[in-house]
């Protein structure tokens, strides 16, 4: 009794308890608040929203804007696939999960890239936001302005690979708007994310969420993330049939009641999405170039990097746009405006002459071959080698039924199409078009190649088809690896 009746141990013994109300207890019995968002991928139609809104943490979700800025900076001539990027101390310190990357290591941006988007390693991401603007901290300040443009409101980055930090926070709906982005204004790399093992240089990387891939049917993508504040949380997309769905879960208790929660959403959205939808991407936000860059004065005969070039020739495009041009003299007839120039990268220039110098030197080689011929003259009269229509009539034979070609029906529904993708001039567009269609010969088939300008770009479209027949192209081309989406008639 003596013992108990002990002050200092009685009130230790409370402090005991109050710890184990206070920490324990909340650590194990609490999870991440949950939120959910589906849309209609082809359109971005709302079909399911809970807490989709609320700022909580993305985790890894975040590599996806890592990884859209990298595709953009490689799109643009920031930086190559192939170029070296040399690992920090920084870099190579970030906790798991990582690819276990050394300081002063050398590794190609491509497995950087694929470690990122495959085994979501934290290394890989911070490798590749400090390769494109110098630090960590710049590459988000990016990350937030891209963030913005997208109009992802409720949305602020601290870092690259999505590791617990205070004031790095998204939504539901931010991730899912992100996670569109990546689909429709990348689709060359959008296969990575469905990658089940990927070569990532120094070793073979598996994905994070290959079972998901491998159960749900349609599945091609996109993104998980995992950390004690955030929970497991999923951006999943998949397609069936033309149709695209997008769902993303926040606050999962488990990867396997996430991916349960994910798969039930995106059977809700194939349930409410309609069956025939006008694709419409979401609009490209423009590039900025990088973060504070400033036109750069480059001297007479030094060499250009690829994104200063292109902001030359973007100032001197808004420059013809804007000067002048002067009116036609009285009486003079106009002139046919000339054939826009098409233009196209040095490789295919050369290709394309040294194509022609050897058909006109075997044009040249095959006349000289041929006999000269001259044109026999005319019969001064046509012989009348049918009898006339009267003595035919007279013969008691009846004059056979005219036939008349019209033009072909499109009564048979050939108002689809296929969409494989959007580019940034009409070059790759069309180059695209003709290598798709060589590779998929016995499906697309007697269908209309077309280039449509947008404002974000070039869509390459195969149109006049079936909707059987390009249900049908899609699924043997996504086979092929290809991106492929549906046009619906309208």
């Amino acid at each position: 009794m003596k013992i108990w009746g002990s002050r200092p141990l009685l009130w230790g013994l409370v402090a005991l308890a109050t710890v184990w109300m206070l920490v324990i207890v909340p650590l194990s019995a609490t999870a991440a608040p949950y939120a959910g968002y589906v849309i209609d991928g082809r359109n971005g139609k709302v079909l399911y929203s809970e807490n989709a809104n609320t700022r909580l943490h993305p985790a890894s979700l975040t590599k996806m804007m890592t990884l859209y800025i990298v595709f953009e900076a490689v799109e643009n001539g920031e930086i190559g696939l192939d170029d070296l990027v040399t690992i920090s101390r920084h870099a190579a310190s970030e906790p798991p999960s990582k690819l276990g990357l050394r300081p002063g290591q050398r590794i190609k941006l491509r497995y950087l890239i694929r470690a990122a988007a495959v085994r979501s390693a934290n290394d890989a991401a911070t490798a590749l936001a400090e390769a494109i603007e110098g630090s960590e901290a710049r590459f988000a300040r990016r990350m937030n302005r891209t963030a913005k443009a997208m109009g992802m409101t409720r949305t602020t980055f601290k870092n690259a690979h999505g590791l617990t930090e205070s004031g790095h926070l998204s939504t539901a709906r931010d991730m899912t708007i992100l996670g569109r982005h990546v689909l429709y204004d990348y689709p060359d790399y959008y296969n990575l994310f469905s990658r089940i093992t990927a070569d990532a240089g120094v070793k073979r990387v598996s994905h994070t969420n290959r079972r998901m891939l491998r159960s749900y049917h349609g599945a091609d993508g996109i993104k998980t993330g995992y950390t004690r504040a955030a929970g497991f949380n999923l951006v999943a997309s998949a397609e069936r049939g033309g149709e695209r769905i997008i769902a993303t879960v926040f606050g999962g208790k488990s990867t396997a009641s996430r991916n349960a929660q994910v798969a039930k959403l995106l059977d809700l959205g194939f349930r409410k999405a309609a069956h025939r939808v006008a694709l419409a991407p979401p609009g490209r936000p423009p590039y900025l170039g990088k973060l504070d860059h400033a036109p750069v004065a480059i001297a007479a005969g030094a060499a250009r990097p690829a994104y200063a070039a292109r902001t030359v020739r973007l100032a001197t495009a808004a420059a013809v746009r804007k000067s002048l041009r002067p009116r036609p003299r009285p009486g003079a007839e106009p002139v046919a405006p000339a054939a826009p120039v098409m233009l196209a990268d040095t490789d295919g220039i050369e290709r394309a002459v040294r194509d022609a110098a050897e058909a006109t030197t075997t044009e040249v080689a095959a006349v000289e071959d041929i006999p000269a011929l001259r044109p026999e003259p005319r019969p001064k009269t046509i012989p009348d080698t049918e009898p006339a229509a009267e003595t035919r009539v007279a013969a008691g034979s009846a004059e056979p039924e005219r036939e008349v070609v019209t033009r072909v029906s499109t009564s048979d529904g050939r108002h689809w199409g296929v969409n494989v993708g959007r580019y940034p001039n009409e070059f790759k567009a069309r180059q695209v078009l003709l290598r798709t269609a060589l590779s998929e010969i016995s499906t697309l088939d007697g269908s209309l190649r077309k280039v449509v300008r947008h404002p974000t770009g070039f869509d390459a479209n195969f149109m006049g088809m079936t909707r059987e027949s390009a249900d049908l192209a899609c699924r043997r081309l996504q086979a092929r690896q290809i991106t492929c989406f549906m046009i619906g008639p309208g």
